[in-house]
C-alpha cells in the first residue's frame, strides 16, 4: 500500500465509511488535533521520566487512536439500518476515564495543595506537558463544536476533558520529581 493516494489532491478527504468532506471540516479539525496531541504525548514519553509515567502515556496514546477513529467516522455510515455496527470501531469507556482519574489521584497524593495558578515552564519536560495540555483543550473545544452539529460519543468529550486535567497534574508531578521551580501566578495589582 502506498502512503500517497492522490485522492485528497483537491482538498477533500474520506471519513471511515467513505463519506468525503473538505479537509477543513470540523470533524477533520477534531481528529487532526487529537493526532497532534498524540504526537506531543509521544514527545513527553520520550523524555527521561519515570517508567510508570511512560507506561501510562502509552495507554493514553492508544486511547487517543480510539478517540481519533471515533471522530473520523461518519455517524450516519457507522450503523446499519438494522441497528448493528457497520464498522468495528473501538469505544472509549468509563474504565478509560477512571484510569485517568486514578492516575491523577495518585500523583496528587505526592503534591502540595495548589493555592495559585502556576506559570507553565520550569523544565523542558514540564513545558512539553503544558503544551500537550493546551492542545488537548483545543481538541476538546473542537470536539464540543462538532458535537453541536453532529452528536459525538459523550465518552470522547469526557475523556478529552479528563486528559487535560491529567496532563496538568503530570506537569506538576514532573516539576516535583525534577526539582524544578513551580512559579505561582500572583496577579499584579495595578497602582493607582
Amino acid at each position: 500500500m502506498k502512503v500517497y493516494t492522490k485522492t485528497g489532491d483537491k482538498g477533500t478527504t474520506a471519513l471511515f465509511g467513505g463519506t468525503r468532506v473538505p479537509k477543513h471540516h470540523i470533524r477533520i479539525e477534531s481528529y487532526g488535533t487529537v493526532d497532534e496531541l498524540n504526537s506531543y504525548i509521544g514527545l513527553i514519553r520520550d523524555q527521561e521520566i519515570n517508567v510508570l509515567y511512560q507506561e501510562a502515556l502509552i495507554e493514553i496514546q492508544d486511547r487517543l487512536f480510539t478517540v481519533g477513529a471515533i471522530l473520523a467516522t461518519d455517524p450516519e455510515k457507522a450503523i446499519l439500518k438494522n441497528g448493528k455496527e457497520r464498522l468495528n470501531i473501538p469505544k472509549i469507556t468509563e474504565a478509560d476515564i477512571e484510569f485517568l482519574e486514578n492516575e491523577i489521584d495518585t500523583m496528587e497524593s505526592y503534591l502540595p495543595q495548589m493555592t495559585h495558578f502556576v506559570l507553565p515552564g520550569g523544565h523542558t519536560t514540564v513545558s512539553y506537558c503544558h503544551i500537550a495540555r493546551c492542545v488537548c483543550r483545543r481538541a476538546e473545544r473542537l470536539s464540543v463544536q462538532l458535537n453541536e452539529s453532529e452528536p459525538t460519543d459523550e465518552f470522547v468529550l469526557k475523556y478529552l476533558n479528563r486528559l487535560s486535567d491529567y496532563l496538568f497534574v503530570l506537569a506538576r508531578k514532573l516539576t516535583f520529581d525534577l526539582h524544578a521551580k513551580e512559579v505561582k501566578w500572583i496577579p499584579r495589582q495595578d497602582k493607582e
